[in-house]
């Protein structure tokens, strides 16, 4: 099969892909217009990560049967639009869910002993031990945990370990969960009135754009801390940097954000990102060795059953 990978991806992937008799193009600066010229030479499967993929770019698409998005989330693909010219588009999820957890767990725990503003400090030469010595600690606290999927199952047993109290809220219950955390299923409302620690881990859609809004923010304790790991429109950055200015909130640990650079920038523009109390990372959340060629062998997987049944695994339109 002819495999354009249109970002960047392990050279694990690549060998796999060429292993199985698949012809590889890799060129991670595609994108607009360039990507739309590429798909028009025969490309059969097209493997993305943070690329976006539009209508208008599928439109110029003829052999195109199958896009990979090699990660969790799909909101970059217009899946409607892929599925009106009989494009399947999968993905691969669960694949970097323990990097997402790992990274959940160093933000709060950044957030709570102020590690980033500690490091700044004292790489000026400035010492101030007793400004630094005033955190809550984990251990008794209340983790809210939104979306009990694998992600916030991993979060939940790293948690547990460090003696947390858990809460969740989902659309379906985790009896299993339940039984060997101790977690207690909850209203999505009342998990905000209660925990002292927020984890979102939700897709993108019509009903989580702006889930954490100016009136769930409301609900919060003023001594809670924010963290999200999952999509960057889950949260209203406008009104976390209002909460945060009126003291109604003690902190926010996000690795996405409403306004992202593209691929190839380098400026950062989200208005969260000049708060002194967001300590933020670059989307790096699946970002780890171990992840990433997870993500590649699966991807390799599902293009092999592809190619030899025609069926898409993890197909989600």
């Amino acid at each position: 099969m002819n495999v354009l990978v249109a970002d960047k991806f392990e050279i694990e992937g690549i060998e796999g892909l060429q292993r199985i008799g698949c012809r590889v193009t890799q060129d991670a600066d595609l994108a607009g217009d360039s990507l739309r010229d590429a798909l028009r030479n025969g490309v059969e499967v097209l493997v993305v990560r943070s690329t976006k993929v539009t209508a208008d770019i599928l439109a110029a698409a003829k052999s195109l049967k199958l896009i990979i998005r090699a990660g969790s989330g799909y909101d970059t693909i217009d899946v409607a639009a892929a599925k009106a010219k009989g494009i399947a588009v999968a993905n691969c999820p669960g694949m970097n869910a323990t990097a997402v957890a790992e990274l959940t767990m160093g933000l709060m725990l950044a957030l709570d002993r102020r590690i980033v503003d500690n490091v700044n400090d004292l790489r000026r030469g400035v010492w101030a031990k007793k400004e630094y010595s005033k955190a809550l600690g984990l251990k008794g606290r209340t983790l809210g945990i939104v979306g009990l999927g694998k992600i916030g199952m991993l979060i939940a047993r790293r948690a547990h370990a460090f003696e947390m109290k858990l809460i969740y809220s989902d659309v379906v219950a985790n009896a299993t969960a339940e039984k060997e955390l101790g977690i207690e299923k909850v209203t999505f409302e009342d998990l905000l009135c209660r925990a002292d620690y927020i984890s979102l881990h939700v897709p993108l859609d019509a009903s989580t754009h702006h889930l954490i809004n100016d009136a769930r923010l409301a609900l919060m304790k003023p001594t809670a801390v924010l963290v999200n790991c999952s999509r960057g429109e889950v949260v209203d950055s406008a009104a976390v940097v209002r909460a945060l200015d009126q003291g109604k909130l003690r902190g926010a640990g996000l690795d996405v954000f409403e306004t992202e650079p593209g691929a190839s920038e380098t400026v950062f523009c989200d208005i969260t990102g000049k708060c002194s109390r967001v300590y933020g990372t670059h989307h790096i959340g699946a970002s780890t060795d171990q992840a990433q060629i997870a993500v590649a062998e699966e991807v390799v997987r599902i293009i092999d059953h592809f190619g030899k049944t025609g069926e898409a695994l993890n197909r989600v339109n």
